[in-house]
């Protein structure tokens, strides 16, 4: 397993802007299996403003991005595979959210690819906040296949192709 030794270990796969971000840092990747991250909800995003007044709350459907944007890097990182262009979540199964989050907590989240198909990426996903376990979803991300490579100077059955 390989130690995120900085902030920026991992989020280089993420294709997100910095207003779209969920992920803070990458505690750990095992590239392309599997990897723990983590994110503080500091309070001052735009969203909790309306998320509830009074009593912020970080928005459900953002622990789910959370934890996608992390499946996202483990799946990038595969050092046996190329990236997947334009990775995406697809979709989601199973995904209950059993607590939540709020202003100074930090939700850790755990990711790992539980398998693949062409451009597809299926992944497991959970997120704490301290002790509490407060997601837990089945992901998929899907991306554009990298092109197939077509041989040039092909031989034909006879043998006769040029050199």
């Amino acid at each position: 397993m390989k130690s995120a030794g900085t902030e920026e270990n991992g989020l280089e796969f993420l294709p997100h802007g910095p207003e779209f971000r969920f992920l803070d840092r990458v505690l750990s990747l095992t590239p392309g299996k599997k990897g723990t991250g983590e994110y503080r909800v500091r309070g001052d995003e735009p969203f909790l403003r309306g998320h509830f007044p009074g009593d912020p709350i970080f928005p459900g459907v953002l622990l789910l991005e959370a934890a996608a944007q992390l499946a996202g890097v483990v799946a990038q990182s595969d050092p046996g595979l190329a990236p997947l262009a334009g990775l995406k979540l697809t979709a989601l199964r199973g995904a209950k959210i059993l607590g939540a989050a709020r202003p100074g907590d930090v939700v850790r989240l755990e990711a790992g690819v539980i398998a693949r198909l062409g451009n597809l990426v299926q992944a497991q996903a959970r997120g704490h906040v301290g002790d509490k376990l407060v997601l837990t979803a089945e992901l998929t991300l899907s991306g554009e296949a990298p092109p197939t490579p077509h041989p040039e100077n092909a031989k034909s059955a006879g043998g006769d192709a040029e050199p």
